[in-house]
């Protein structure tokens, strides 16, 4: 099957207490499944135009994450539309954190830069770190969710 997205592919994320996030595609693999995104604010009550979201950069996210791609490759994730310019050095792929959750360690988790499921090293890191995403995969379901919660 063809996936209706690649990297540089813009996408509104439907919230829970109704209007959208927004969301480009940094990284994806040809057979996809686990994707890099970056997401954004505000709350936006319709979908925009590529125009008005193509000039929104990495370090304006709110989140940059790693998803599932279930809903934007079913179109419940609607398509806004690829940036003609897109620049994927502009868009670099993030250190995660994965902390223990019973004692105070943790560790910097490191992706490839051209497969967000490949784990290419896991390195000590201070636990009381805040500027790191937390590491894991998101389903569309909890994307949404957290999303909601972040843009309440």
């Amino acid at each position: 099957m063809k996936l209706p997205y690649r990297e540089g592919t813009w996408f509104a994320v439907p919230l829970r207490r109704g209007g959208f996030a927004i969301g480009v595609v940094a990284r994806a693999t040809a057979i996809g499944k686990v994707i890099l995104c970056y997401f954004f604010g505000p709350r936006r009550t319709t979908l925009p135009k590529i125009a008005e979201v193509e000039d929104l950069r990495a370090g304006n996210a709110i989140r940059a994450w790693r998803v599932g791609d279930l809903s934007l490759a079913k179109g419940d994730w609607p398509i806004i539309g690829r940036s003609e310019s897109w620049n994927r050095s502009e868009w670099p792929t993030p250190i995660f954190i994965r902390r223990d959750p019973l004692r105070p360690k943790a560790w910097r988790v490191i992706y490839s830069d051209d497969d967000p499921n490949k784990l290419i090293a896991e390195e000590p890191e201070a636990a009381e770190r805040k500027d790191l995403e937390e590491n894991g995969v998101f389903g569309a379901g909890a994307a949404e969710i957290a999303l909601t919660k972040v843009l309440s």
